[in-house]
């Protein structure tokens, strides 16, 4: 699907705020906005036992550059977390917010991602996905994501989004990182409540994390174990969020849109069963998720085709792809945002 202003302009004008509630009554029928408490839980059990076994093997490995297989591992067990991390932001793990936080906090911590200050910033792009005023996450300095962003980008920005289509995975590798150092300036500069909490969550566990690979390894090989499992952790989780909206229509200020038809038109499902399911951390059935944020993860596959047989029915654009086609499509989105500094002399 491409990102058509007419497919937002024909929708803007249907004023269809009760479809939204008719769909959710049938997915509240079906049970699909029920807590699914047990399966967190075992969710939770199995990422502990995976960092459990990580860290033994690390230690018996000691200084050795099979290592490097460790910090791969780590990168995944990383974003599984993270996936987790989201969830409990979503409220979809519990009914309470406190418990949905505190298990927000310890997942934040174990993966060196700010919590609270990606929550603040992840609820803003929910709010508003694919908004050109109001989502962060295409307001990103390095990429643009139409071409009236492109015309704005200078000196080594331009560069980069000359050739964002050609740099886009390489760039990831530092998505971990900047991901970190993001949470480390919001704290700084007082954005987060709590500071000194915020501070221990993130700034205790990353002194423990760097003493471990300077003690247990070589200088050198400690350099690598980190920068293998920063990297990779950061091209994993953005290939798990790349596919859901990078592409997809991009809403002006001008547009107006409820809803239902705001988050279905810029949002893009992939397909390929429940081992993308376990791959993407359920971010793979992005429509559902952005129309019910608070749904269980594990409800997300069964309320696809309800939601998707709903749209066909109302006759709201309903995009899916799998992920290798959805990578694609990414890829030709940036290389066309970034044309107009291509054309330039």
């Amino acid at each position: 699907m491409s990102s058509s202003p007419d497919v937002l302009t024909s929708q803007a004008d249907r004023p269809r705020g009760s479809d939204f509630a008719r769909l959710t009554k049938e997915l509240k029928e079906a049970g699909l906005l029920d807590r699914r408490r047990g399966y967190y839980l075992l969710r939770m059990a199995v990422n502990a036992l995976l960092l459990g076994a990580i860290a033994t093997a690390f230690v018996l490995l000691g200084d050795s550059w099979w290592q490097v297989l460790t910090a791969v591992a780590l990168a995944v067990a990383s974003t599984q977390l993270a996936f987790i991390g989201h969830d409990a932001g979503h409220r979809q793990i519990f009914r309470s917010h406190r418990h949905n936080d505190v298990v927000g906090h310890l997942h934040g911590s174990l993966t060196g991602i700010s919590y609270q200050w990606w929550v603040a910033k992840h609820n803003r792009h929910h709010a508003n996905p694919n908004h050109e005023d109001h989502d962060p996450d295409i307001e990103i300095h390095a990429l643009a994501f139409s071409r009236a962003q492109a015309r704005g980008k200078r000196g080594l920005n331009a560069w980069i989004t000359k050739r964002q289509a050609f740099l886009f995975f390489p760039l990831l590798l530092a998505e971990a990182a900047v991901l970190r150092i993001s949470g480390i300036i919001a704290l700084c500069r007082r954005e987060l409540r709590n500071p000194w909490r915020e501070a221990a969550l993130q700034i205790v566990p990353l002194a423990v994390y760097l003493t471990a690979a300077f003690v247990v390894l070589s200088p050198v090989k400690a350099v690598v174990f980190i920068a293998v499992h920063q990297g990779l952790m950061g091209v994993y989780l953005g290939c798990s969020f790349a596919p859901n909206h990078k592409g997809m229509p991009i809403i002006t200020g001008e547009q107006r849109l409820d809803h239902l038809h705001k988050q279905v038109l810029t949002s893009r499902n992939v397909t390929g069963g429940r081992w993308v399911d376990a791959l993407l951390g359920g971010l793979n059935h992005q429509i559902e998720h952005h129309l019910y944020p608070h749904m269980p993860r594990p409800n997300l596959r069964h309320a696809q085709p309800v939601v998707e047989n709903f749209c066909e029915r109302h006759g709201i654009p309903y995009s899916k792809t799998t992920l290798r086609r959805s990578y694609a499509e990414v890829l030709r989105h940036l290389h066309d945002a970034g044309a107009p500094l291509r054309t330039t002399a």
